[in-house]
């Protein structure tokens, strides 16, 4: 007799294998004839390149996305964005509850973990809430960027661009229709709204509240908004988000004092552009000034606020400000010579610690492996300095999407590169590390102990 083997794929493996399926389906999707516009060729590498960046809620295209791709391919690329940005588990779970079917725990099990979640039983009032939470979010961004759209493009156009930018924006895709709308000029983002407070603050505020993380909504809700009674996460991320980005407006306010691209700006208009700018690497993507002409501190900012990302278990990627947090009240907890680090009246395990500090250091080394790569690769490309590299690189990996125009000269191994750059910063390393190298170690022996000098 023939025994049946069955395939027995872990939580960590189903979640980082779906993410694959629905890249590999919308790069099909885009590969179709219609999918672009009439003129223009779409290869399969840029079909899937498009499809991962999507996916992945990142932005770097080496397509311009409004002249290149139809209506078709740019509703191709909306689905994929609200899929990548809600997580592909959260309509798996639409779709069971659509047929009446109900999830096993197994199931349940991979959902906790797209979600964030630590209890079965709030699984169904979570995703009901992140769903109405989130479309109501793009709902309320599409109605105020309407009141811009309509005016500049008619009404069909307005509101088509007012829906198709709230969703990028909420899910911190960074993909825009604006290339060739008020010029021949591709890439150009939103460069022509820079003083425009009603664009730029309510897709900044989309970027926010959609990098804030589902959990945090739900605990907000569930304390009535009263913080004292807020979780820890919860504290920690709008702490540390509030300080990041007031630090960083002040930071790239100080930077481009002498920019001569803000000598027409008041200081208000200043202090937009500066917010805007501090709001989009974690991890939008979207931009209104022309990062190529900003000075080395600002692009040092950048990259270090594109590394860091938003929070955990939302539309941001990066390693998140809970991860960069507990870092640095590891080292403070470290140079004080104590064992435990305490925040408040809360202690936090060791073992997220090390969680922590591997999550740091692989996206580091993946960030400067990658970008040694392309550099290497790309010897002969005169616009792939170490500073682009380095900027697409970090961009990749913390699905931003912000480029120093590096993106649609790469070549085909670079192209590569950066896919799976995109692809580990959405899906996660500690993720593809569980995935695909997780092993139960059984064994209750322990081996001795022997110090070595740090330091």
């Amino acid at each position: 007799m023939r025994r049946k083997y069955k395939l027995k794929l872990t939580a960590w493996q189903i979640l980082a294998l779906g993410y694959l399926l629905v890249i590999l389906i919308g790069a099909i999707a885009l590969s179709l004839p219609f999918a672009t516009k009439e003129g223009e060729d779409t290869t399969f590498l840029g079909a899937f390149f498009t499809s991962t960046s999507a996916t992945c809620v990142t932005g770097l295209v080496v397509y311009d996305t409004n002249t290149h791709w139809s209506i078709f391919g740019q509703v191709v690329l909306l689905l994929l964005i609200q899929t990548g940005g809600l997580g592909f588990m959260t309509f798996v779970t639409l779709l069971f509850q659509t047929f009446g079917k109900r999830l096993g725990l197994r199931d349940k099990k991979i959902l906790m973990l797209s979600a964030g979640e630590e209890k079965q039983n709030n699984l169904r009032r979570l995703f009901r809430r992140l769903l109405v939470g989130a479309f109501a979010f793009e709902f309320i961004g599409a109605v105020l960027l309407s009141l811009r759209f309509i005016q500049d493009f008619g009404w069909g156009r307005g509101v088509y661009y007012s829906v198709w930018h709230s969703v990028s924006a909420f899910c911190n895709a960074g993909f825009d229709l604006m290339g060739g709308v008020f010029s021949a000029e591709k890439f150009v983002s939103f460069t022509r709204y820079a003083t425009d407070p009603l664009v730029s603050l309510t897709l900044a505020f989309l970027i926010i509240f959609g990098g804030l993380g589902f959990c945090v909504w739900d605990d907000l809700l569930e304390c009535k908004l009263r913080l004292k009674k807020a979780k820890l996460h919860t504290k920690i991320v709008l702490s540390v988000t509030v300080v990041l980005l007031l630090v960083a407006t002040l930071l790239f306010l100080f930077f481009e004092r002498n920019n001569t691209s803000f000598e027409n700006y008041s200081f208000g208009e200043k202090l937009l552009v500066a917010f805007f700018n501090a709001t989009t690497p974690r991890t939008a993507g979207f931009n209104t000034v022309d990062y190529a002409t900003v000075s080395d501190g600002s692009y040092l900012l950048t990259v270090i606020l594109m590394f860091i990302g938003g929070s955990s278990a939302s539309t941001a990627g990066g390693i998140k400000v809970t991860t960069f947090f507990v870092i640095l009240m590891g080292i403070v907890t470290t140079f004080r010579d104590k064992r435990d680090i305490e925040i408040g009246k809360r202690r936090i395990a060791n073992s997220l610690m090390r969680q922590a500090l591997a999550i740091f250091v692989s996206c580091l080394f993946i960030v400067l492996i990658a970008t040694l790569a392309i550099c290497s690769i790309e010897a002969d490309n005169e616009i792939a300095t170490f500073q682009a590299v380095l900027f697409e690189t970090t961009s990749a990996m913390g699905t931003v999407g912000l480029s120093l125009s590096l993106t649609p000269t790469l070549s085909v191994p670079s192209q590569i590169i950066v896919i799976a750059l995109m692809y580990a910063g959405r899906v996660g390393v500690l993720t593809i590390g569980l995935a695909f190298g997780e092993k139960k170690d059984y064994s209750e022996i322990k081996k001795p102990v022997e110090n070595i000098l740090i330091g």
